[in-house]
């Protein structure tokens, strides 16, 4: 296992890895396919397929368009022939949505409070960085009561080139003044551990709680853990 022992910070993905991925987001995008199809059930339930729900496995599939992708391109799949300012006013539709949602609906993993209270209390920076949009990881955070753990939040819409590209990690390290290097990139899917190699964080951690298998994920990651409840252990040495 490779040493944790400059790690000084910690960036999280939000979903699938602080909450719930599935039983946050179906009902999110159930919402936002009922709009798009104009309330038609069996077209809903078919874009819902197309953003990546796997309906015999009741699940997100790891890597989709709704696991892995931004806002702006779950409109560019459902929506393809929008353009200019047709597509910009459906995508900042479709956000609203997605705050107004994931607030409502968001269930933390584990305990999400005391885990994030003994990373602090460890002296660790701790920030979030998610392909939702920063309103949406804000309000997530609120109302599950966590905001305050965090010294930034970064969403899609806060870099030019969201994940996998290194954009939020490098913001992140501006924002807090570590380097890279001394910060540790938490997250589900293969895009938060490929921006964790781009950005050369210290560390890419792996997580089970969300899309993604121990295979999907075994050679992309430094470590693997079920859940961030694990990281307070694995990080008590540093």
């Amino acid at each position: 296992m490779r040493d944790t022992g400059e790690i000084r910070g910690i960036l999280f993905d939000k979903d699938g890895t602080l909450i719930d991925f599935n039983q946050t987001w179906f009902g999110i995008i159930t919402a936002l396919a009922h709009q798009a199809s104009g309330g038609d059930e069996s077209a809903a339930r078919t874009l819902i397929g197309q953003g990546g729900y796997d309906w015999s496995q009741q699940k997100f599939v790891g890597g989709s368009v709704v696991a892995a992708g931004t806002i702006e391109d779950l409109v560019d799949l459902w929506h393809p022939a929008l353009d200019g300012s047709e597509r910009a006013a459906r995508i900042a539709a479709y956000d609203a949505v997605a705050v107004r949602e994931g607030s409502r609906r968001a269930v933390g993993i584990g305990p999400l409070q005391q885990t994030l209270t003994a990373l602090g209390e460890r002296g660790l920076l701790l920030g979030i960085a998610t392909n939702d949009s920063v309103a949406g990881a804000r309000a997530t955070a609120e109302a599950l009561g966590v905001s305050a753990h965090f010294a930034s939040i970064i969403g899609y819409d806060c870099v030019a080139r969201p994940k996998p590209w290194p954009d939020q990690l490098a913001l992140f390290a501006a924002r807090t003044g570590l380097p890279a290097s001394a910060i540790a990139m938490v997250g589900d899917n293969s895009h938060d551990l490929d921006m964790a190699h781009a950005a050369g964080a210290g560390l890419a951690i792996g997580v089970l709680s969300g899309n993604s298998s121990r295979a999907e994920l075994a050679g992309l990651a430094d470590i693997i853990v079920d859940s961030i409840a694990d990281l307070p252990a694995l990080l008590a040495g540093r």
